[in-house]
């Protein structure tokens, strides 16, 4: 049988997931200090609701979502607090957090700690939504758009069938697999649950085929468990399989049209395998969102890891678990190497959108040498949106809006496939998202001013 894949674009770099594919998932000591961004997610910054000098305990919300688009922050560890302020965050950028110094390990009493699994929900979907909105929790995949959200169906719209995204394609990264191979139970309530918040019978689990014992253990579960309605979908290896529509349509053969569309207007909803596994703490368990596995890796490291990993956790505690950083050139990424953001400031806190640590080191860690574009096409025959990214970077370095509006640059997923596919070695992303922000600004500019 052929293994479905996406339609248009997309390459094949090199997973490069053996340096921590093997690594199991280790408790992270708790750290005696954290640094709690108030923004860890799409939408609205969340207001801190505490002050320097109160107690809080673990699971304690201290950051109260403001808005519909915005989500609930809690507390990761128990503590007093000695800051709210802005500080920077790994980009460099000055960002308000909660800081805390940690007392004790005190949690809110309504949350179960114990590890037996708990299947039976007989909550009702708005209930089920309201705990995950209280709870904070957010994709885990990268995106951060609050599950909330993605949960509460428009009027006139119907979701069709679940698609639980377990592809884990960007290179390096192996933090979803580990959960798939040791939390698959918790998982797959997860998915239960959120079948039951969105009304359907249908779920995917879309796996990619570089991951067979993954595949082969759901199933398992799947078939001694009874989970109806829940099926696995092994996906042929292609970057990148985990975007959204790139998801969709290998597993269901719908195409998601341009912006403002979105996946439920062809009847799915798309989540996280690891962002299911937070939604069964979440309703079952009470536990709000404080923590998540996160990947340490790089061919030169002297140790990798998957760590389970408190929120707030400064980024360099993991970098010493992992005996440093190697000598010579290093590029360290929030993410991996295809759509990882370059980290400059080491003591910046692990958030809830970071499956991942990436450390580049001697060639990998260096850029090619700019020549000028020699028209190949090969940037074109990788986008998986079917855009022109030659073009898109162009105007972007020229600032032609108007231009880059024209031709749809607001539909990148900042993949990076033209980067990677480029021969002459150009940074087209860089220029593209750079466009692709200012678009959307002056498109946002546009509809307020058309709104007085």
């Amino acid at each position: 049988m052929r293994m479905r894949t996406f339609p248009i674009g997309g390459i094949h770099p090199s997973d490069n997931k053996e340096w921590s594919k093997g690594q199991a998932i280790e408790v992270l000591d708790l750290p005696n200090e954290v640094y709690v961004p108030m923004i860890q997610h799409i939408g609205a910054p969340a207001t801190p609701v505490v002050q320097k000098g109160d107690k809080v305990v673990t699971g304690q919300i201290i950051g109260q979502s403001m808005g519909f688009v915005s989500a609930n922050i809690h507390s990761p560890i128990s503590g007093v607090v000695t800051s709210v302020d802005a500080y920077p965050n790994g980009q460099g950028q000055r960002r308000m957090m909660v800081v805390i110094k940690r007392e004790g390990d005190e949690w809110l009493e309504e949350i179960d700690r114990t590890t037996t699994l708990k299947r039976e929900c007989n909550l009702t979907p708005e209930e089920i939504v309201a705990k995950i909105k209280n709870a904070g929790i957010v994709g885990l995949g990268g995106a951060q758009f609050p599950t909330h959200v993605k949960l509460t169906i428009p009027d006139g719209q119907k979701a069709e069938v679940l698609v639980i995204n377990g592809v884990e394609c960007e290179p390096y990264l192996t933090s979803d697999y580990r959960n798939m191979v040791e939390r698959a139970e918790m998982a797959l309530i997860g998915i239960e649950i959120i079948m039951r918040a969105l009304q359907v019978k249908r779920a995917v689990i879309g796996i990619e085929n570089n991951k067979p014992d993954a595949i082969e253990h759901i199933n398992s579960i799947i078939t001694r468990d009874n989970y109806r309605g829940i099926e696995v979908m092994p996906l042929k290896m292609r970057y990148p399989q985990g975007g959204e529509k790139q998801l969709i349509a290998a597993v269901t053969g719908r195409q998601v049209p341009p912006p403002p569309a979105l996946p439920i207007s062809v009847g799915a909803v798309v989540c996280n395998i690891s962002s299911a596994i937070a939604i069964y703490e979440a309703v079952q368990k009470n536990k709000p969102l404080i923590e998540r596995v996160v990947t340490i890796t790089g061919k030169e490291l002297k140790s990798t890891h998957n760590f389970l990993t408190r929120f707030g956790t400064p980024l360099n505690i993991l970098l010493e678990r992992a005996g440093g950083l190697p000598e010579g050139d290093v590029k360290l990424l929030n993410g991996g190497p295809m759509m990882g953001r370059s980290i400059v400031e080491t003591s910046a806190p692990i958030i809830k959108g970071c499956s991942g640590i990436t450390v580049l080191s001697g060639a990998e860690a260096a850029r090619g040498k700019e020549i000028a574009c020699i028209k190949c096409g090969r940037c074109v025959e990788a986008c998986p949106m079917g855009l022109e990214p030659y073009l898109l970077s162009k105007v972007a370095r020229l600032q032609r809006w108007d231009v880059a509006e024209e031709h749809n640059t607001v539909d990148c997923i900042e993949c990076g496939c033209c980067s990677y596919s480029c021969p002459s070695n150009l940074p087209l992303l860089d220029y593209i998202r750079i466009g692709k922000q200012t678009v959307m600004t002056n498109i946002r500019a546009r509809a307020a001013a058309n709104k007085k």
